[in-house]
């Protein structure tokens, strides 16, 4: 599973480059998400922005890397396509998870957090 990754003054933005997170992804996904936390960054932006489509799986994932942040930083999602919005919605993780419409607006949130 391939990803980008990008530091703003110790918040962590990460891309995953792949269209689908699905089953087939969801646990090599959680995995590099999960050794960026456990290296010292507990401050991510996971930008959607290059994510179509989204499963039951990927929420298993972030659900498990929103624990590994507690207590210890934040995770917060950006750039949600109106699919995976809606989706959070339903299922209401938009209730347990802080979205933000752009990368660029959830950096702002993290660095008045401080």
């Amino acid at each position: 599973m391939k990803i980008e990754t990008d530091d703003f003054d110790g918040i962590t933005v990460v891309t995953p480059l792949a269209r689908r997170l699905d089953a087939s992804v969801a646990l090599a996904f959680k995995n590099e998400v999960l050794a960026i936390i456990q290296r010292g960054d507990p401050r991510l932006v996971l930008d959607f922005s290059k994510v179509d489509f989204i499963d039951s799986s990927c929420l298993g994932a972030l659900i498990s890397l929103l624990k590994a942040t507690s207590g210890k930083g934040d995770l917060v999602l950006s750039d949600l396509n109106s699919n995976i919005r809606t989706m959070f919605t339903l299922t209401r993780m938009d209730r347990v998870f802080t979205l933000f419409p752009a990368r660029q607006d959830a950096i702002a949130s993290l660095r008045a957090k401080g």
